[in-house]
């Protein structure tokens, strides 16, 4: 595993740049996502199986400046109560 994983401490806040969808990353496999669209918001609890899904992870983790933002748990938490 990348050493760089390995220092981070979990939970990691995400949020796609257009607003679109906010990530909670559990470990460098499994995180939770909420998916805006317009006024609903749709849950999503995936574990990272297949190479392309850990990459996403990671990318999220380490990766993530050009697509995301860092963002706080109250932000998260936020949208998961919007429903």
């Amino acid at each position: 595993m990348n050493s760089s994983l390995e220092s981070i401490k979990y939970p990691q806040y995400r949020r796609y740049k257009n607003g679109l969808s906010y990530f909670k990353i559990l470990s460098p496999v499994l995180f939770e996502e909420i998916k805006v669209v317009g006024s609903k918001r749709f849950i999503y609890s995936i574990e990272a199986k297949q190479y392309p899904e850990k990459v996403f992870v990671n990318d999220l983790l380490l990766n993530y400046t050009l697509f995301a933002d860092e963002v706080t748990e109250a932000v998260y938490e936020e949208q998961r109560h919007l429903n």
